[in-house]
C-alpha cells in the first residue's frame, strides 16, 4: 500500500519538510508515504478566495490515484485513538493499494475534495498550521504502524 499526502502549500518551511521526511522515511516499504503538493493560490487583499479555492481543489483531485480510498482532513471530521487508527491503517493495508490523505491550505479543503472524500479525519478540534499537520499525520500513521508492527514505538 501506498500513502498518499496530497496538501495544498508548496513553500514550506525546512523544518516542516524536514519534520514530515523523519517520519516518511521511517515507515516501511510495504506502507510507503509520499508527499505530493500544489501551490497555494491566496495572495493579496484582492485575491478571489472562493476561486483560488476552487483551483486547488482542482489540482488536489488530479493528484488522487486511480481507485485509491480518500482520507480528507476537516475539522468536522472523526476523530481516532492511535489504536482507531491503527485499525484504519490495517483496514487500509488489506483493502486499498492507494489512501489519498488531502490535507487543505489557510482557507481549508475546497468543496470538491470534500466532496471526493470517502471519509473525513479530524486531527483535533485545534485549528492546526497546514504545514505541521502534515508532520501530525505523518507521525500519526507511523505511531499506527508501530501498533499493528508490535514496534516498541509506541507506548501506553
Amino acid at each position: 500500500m501506498r500513502l498518499h499526502l496530497l496538501c495544498v502549500g508548496d513553500r514550506q518551511p525546512t523544518w516542516i519538510n524536514q519534520g514530515f521526511e523523519t517520519y516518511a522515511r521511517r515507515m516501511p516499504r510495504e506502507c510507503a508515504m509520499a508527499l505530493a503538493e500544489v501551490p497555494s493560490r491566496h495572495h493579496g487583499k484582492a485575491a478571489d478566495v472562493k476561486r483560488a479555492l476552487e483551483k486547488e481543489g482542482e489540482r488536489l483531485v488530479r493528484l488522487i490515484p486511480r481507485g485509491a480510498l480518500v482520507i480528507a482532513l476537516s475539522i468536522d471530521g472523526e476523530t481516532w485513538s492511535t489504536k482507531q487508527l491503527a485499525g484504519q491503517l490495517e483496514d487500509w493495508r488489506r483493502n486499498y493499494q492507494n489512501v489519498a490523505l488531502l490535507i487543505g491550505g489557510a482557507e481549508g479543503l475546497a468543496p470538491a475534495c470534500l466532496e471526493r472524500a470517502h471519509r473525513r479525519w479530524s486531527l483535533s478540534a485545534l485549528t492546526l498550521p497546514h504545514g505541521l499537520a502534515r508532520i501530525v499525520v505523518a507521525e500519526q500513521l507511523y505511531r499506527a504502524w508501530s501498533v499493528l508492527s508490535g514496534h516498541p514505538y509506541h507506548r501506553e
